[in-house]
């Protein structure tokens, strides 16, 4: 997701009280984080999914007309949990928490998490989330930064977050894009975040799509970092995108992303929640693609 993203996170100042260098959390990286009890598993030992979601950004062009009908729609095509934005309508898309809540539960959704704008009201946000049994604000852009120093600001702006989410019960995520996975001063971003984050306030979003686009391996970082990304955006990749091209999702099953294996490594590593994402849909339609992406991860066997 990328159209608010560069409007949620402004400058990394700020992200954080000041720009202190943080502990390196690495030692911890397989410590289990508040809420990652085996009741929230939905990958079976099989290699199939009992329960994956939908991140509505999906339905950007949807939601805002008739956000109750189409989370109707998505509950029919079998998604079990959300993840939300925060479009123009709000967290809650125009309702209450409560309402949103009460009109998910009808429907069997779970609404899980939610991308926020952590810059205003977080703490108010915070309450609200909590108070319907939410599991995650997610930060959903950053943007590159300029030195190690910003990324210093980040990482601490990340813990405090993090920590005022932990006082309501909730946790607070990261969603990468491919800026970090470029090179800063020698340093990689994505490796330094999950280093000189808290395990214990911050766990992490993997927009698989963003990893291969950004030049890494998923798997690499699955396995160096278990227990770090907690939550997935399975997103597909169209065969033979040139390298740089950031437009360039499709309908899952149809690009050129192993998602059997790499989910595999994914349950084995500690992901909790396999959330679906698809931004381009060539010759469909944003509701037809979530519905085709649906069926395949019904049929998917992980590898």
């Amino acid at each position: 997701m990328k159209l608010n993203r560069r409007k949620f996170i402004g400058a990394a100042g700020a992200m954080a009280a000041g720009g202190m260098i943080l502990p390196n959390w690495a030692c911890a990286n397989r410590q289990i984080g508040a809420g990652s009890n085996a009741a929230d598993a939905t990958a079976t030992s099989k290699g199939t999914l009992t329960a994956f979601g939908l991140q509505l950004y999906t339905l950007r062009d949807d939601m805002p007309k008739d956000p109750k009908g189409v989370l109707r729609q998505a509950a029919s095509f079998g998604y079990k949990q959300i993840e939300g934005y925060e479009g123009n309508l709000g967290l809650f898309w125009g309702m209450t928490n409560k309402e949103l809540k009460a009109w998910c539960d009808d429907l069997g959704l779970d609404f899980v998490a939610s991308h926020c704008n952590v810059k205003e009201d977080f703490e108010t946000k915070v309450a609200q989330a909590a108070e319907i049994g939410m599991k995650y604000l997610v930060v959903p852009w950053i943007g590159p930064q300029k030195s190690m120093d910003d990324w210093k600001k980040i990482a601490d702006g990340l813990n405090d977050y993090g920590r005022t989410a932990q006082k309501s019960g909730l946790r607070l995520a990261y969603h990468n894009h491919g800026y970090s996975f470029t090179a800063v001063e020698g340093q990689i971003p994505q490796d330094f975040l999950l280093q000189n984050t808290d395990p214990a306030l911050v766990d992490f979003e993997m927009d698989i799509y963003w990893v291969v686009t950004g030049g890494a391996d998923p798997l690499t970082y699955l396995q160096k970092y278990p227990n770090r990304f907690r939550l997935c955006h399975i997103k597909d990749r169209q065969k033979n995108a040139p390298a740089e091209e950031g437009n360039a999702s499709c309908d899952l099953g149809t690009g050129s992303l192993d998602f059997a294996k790499i989910l595999k490594v994914a349950r084995d590593n500690g992901m909790q929640y396999y959330i679906v994402e698809q931004e381009k849909y060539d010759n469909s339609t944003p509701l037809k693609s979530a519905g085709v992406d649906a069926e395949y991860l019904k049929k998917l066997v992980f590898a």
